[in-house]
């Protein structure tokens, strides 16, 4: 059996994930803090997502960009994203004008990896990764 991970894919659903930790969950969970839970700031897991969406990133998008395409632009996004979603660490008051465009700027790095990978066959069957 021949599994393929679709790393963009899985880049995508990593930065959504983020968007939502960062977004939602403040607004819906509030009241964990009320019994001790908090995973709404929680410094390890924020980090953690942090570096998991980078590494993931970074995989992805070095191998579209050497394998497949040689476009800069995805990893210029992508390093934008990550520029934001970095800073966004330290200004946690205003956190959701840097999280809002920094995952933006990720997704958009990763659809674009994918689309200029799949317009170079990086996708078909016949191509190993």
């Amino acid at each position: 059996m021949n599994l393929k991970i679709n790393w963009d894919g899985f880049g995508i659903a990593t930065s959504v994930a983020c968007a939502i930790h960062c977004i939602v969950l403040p607004l819906t969970l509030t009241s964990l803090s009320f019994f001790g839970i908090n995973i709404i700031h929680n410094v390890f897991f924020e980090w953690g997502m942090i570096a998991l969406a980078f590494c993931i990133g970074v995989y992805a998008l070095v191998h579209g960009y050497k394998t497949h395409h040689q476009n800069k632009l995805p990893v210029w996004l992508f390093c934008i994203g990550f520029i934001l979603l970095f800073t966004k660490q330290f200004f946690l008051s205003v956190e959701n004008y840097f999280v809002v465009p920094a995952v933006a700027f990720i997704i958009g790095a990763h659809f674009y990896n994918y689309k200029l990978c799949k317009r170079s066959k990086c996708n078909s069957p016949h191509h190993s990764h």
